[in-house]
Parts: C-alpha cells; structure tokens; sequence
C-alpha cells in the first residue's frame, strides 16, 4: 500500500524514497501533505504543536465520518516511514512498529481511544440500513454555518464550515465546527431554548492541550457564550441533550 503514514502528512511536502532505490522515482508525487514549516523530524515545539493539532483534526473527522473509518496501523501514535510512501521493499525501522511511540506520544493514544470509545456508542441503524451517502445525507437533520449561524461559505477561498446535527435516536443536539483558516475565528452557537438548564457542552477542541483537548462524555464543560472561539487550524465539538 502506498501512501504517507498520518504523522508524515503532517511532517512533509515531499515523497522522500532514497532507500527504495529507485531514484525517488516510486510512489505517488500527488500526496496532500503539509510539513507544518518543517520537513521531516524537528525540535521545533511551535512545529510538533501544530502538527499534533492536525492530527488530531484529522482522526476527528475520520473517526466521525459515515460510513467505517479506516486507521492505518501507527496512526494512534505518531508512527512514521520517515517520508516514504512507497514502503514495500523496507523491513526494517521504515516499516516497523517503534512501541516506545506509546509512551512519547500517549496525548494521541488517549485521543484516539476516546474517540473510538465514543463511537462504538452510536446508532447503528441507517448503516444496517445500507443507505447511500447522498439518500443518508436528504435524512438528516443537519444545517450548514459559517463563522454566522445558517451562513456557509462554499467559496473556493473558504477556510472554515461548521454544522448542527440533530441526532433524535440519541436525543442530542451536535455542533461540529472546523477552522482550517491561520487565524482564530469567532463562530456563532446556535441559540438553544433550555439554555439555562441544559447549554452547549465542550467535548472537543484540538487547540487545547492534553487532556482538555478531548475529555470524558460525562466530564463535558458548559460553553456559556453565545460564540466559541475556534483557534487557528482546529476543530471544535459541542453537544448538548434535547
């Protein structure tokens, strides 16, 4: 399988195959990736932050998807192939298992294991169903935003989308938004009758350190304003019970 692991999409712009012996010329050159500022391994706290962050953006949406996520091997924990896509030929540290990444990177362990800890809880239904992703997506209810409420931007400028959620079998209220834009941005919540009783509450936000960055289902704080700051190149989940 060739590809860049999900730590080396965030670590390089290039395939970097040397080692395959084939001059660089194997794997795919079309690879989505951005090194955060940095090609490859770096001391730079500012860097490795930020490519944390992404990370986590990334199983975020993954994770919470329709349809089954799929998780390359390592990904939980910052495995890398030191920039080769094309790791066929290597048995050796490129292709191998590192488990002292467990503990180096255990703020992404954690991370995922909350994650999929909160999926396995979900509705099972419209996937029993079979349902298409266009016949899935007329059934929902779910409305689009900006950084104002019912105003998306689907310009080819636009760097930021949120969405509200109604998942009636879980008698809750989603409000997912994503700010992939290098400034942090002001997004508008949606107001909410109970607020009082029952507000937005905190589940997510990939800006925050460990372990606020995601915390217990149970443990989610209330968000009181009436607009959530998303920090540059993060995503943020609140819910609430309707």
């Amino acid at each position: 399988m060739t590809g860049f692991t999900l730590n080396d999409l965030v670590s390089y712009d290039h395939k970097h195959n040397e080692a395959n012996g084939e001059n660089n010329g194997d794997g795919s050159n079309d690879n989505r990736s951005w090194n955060c500022g940095v090609e490859g391994p770096t001391d730079n706290a500012d860097v490795e932050k930020l490519r944390n962050r992404q990370i986590k953006n990334f199983l975020t949406v993954t994770v919470f998807s329709a349809g089954m996520p799929m998780l390359l091997m390592g990904d939980e924990v910052r495995r890398t192939q030191f920039g080769n896509n094309n790791a066929y030929c290597q048995d050796n540290e490129t292709s191998w298992f590192n488990w002292t990444f467990l503990a180096k990177h255990a703020d992404i362990h954690r991370f995922v294991t909350l994650l999929n800890a909160r999926r396995v809880l979900r509705d099972l239904e419209p996937e029993l169903q079979r349902l298409t992703l266009n016949q899935l997506l007329r059934s929902v209810n779910l409305t689009w935003h900006g950084v104002k409420l019912n105003q998306p931007d689907w310009g080819e400028s636009s760097h930021s989308i949120a969405f509200t959620l109604k998942v009636s079998q879980e008698n809750l209220l989603f409000h997912m938004i994503f700010n992939a834009y290098w400034q942090a941005l002001d997004f508008e919540l949606p107001r909410l009758n109970n607020a009082g009783e029952n507000p937005w509450h905190r589940w997510i936000d990939t800006a925050l350190d460990s372990p606020r960055d995601i915390v217990e289902w149970e443990t989610a704080e209330p968000v009181s304003s009436e607009v959530y700051r998303a920090e540059s190149r993060s995503v943020v989940v609140l819910f609430t019970g309707i």
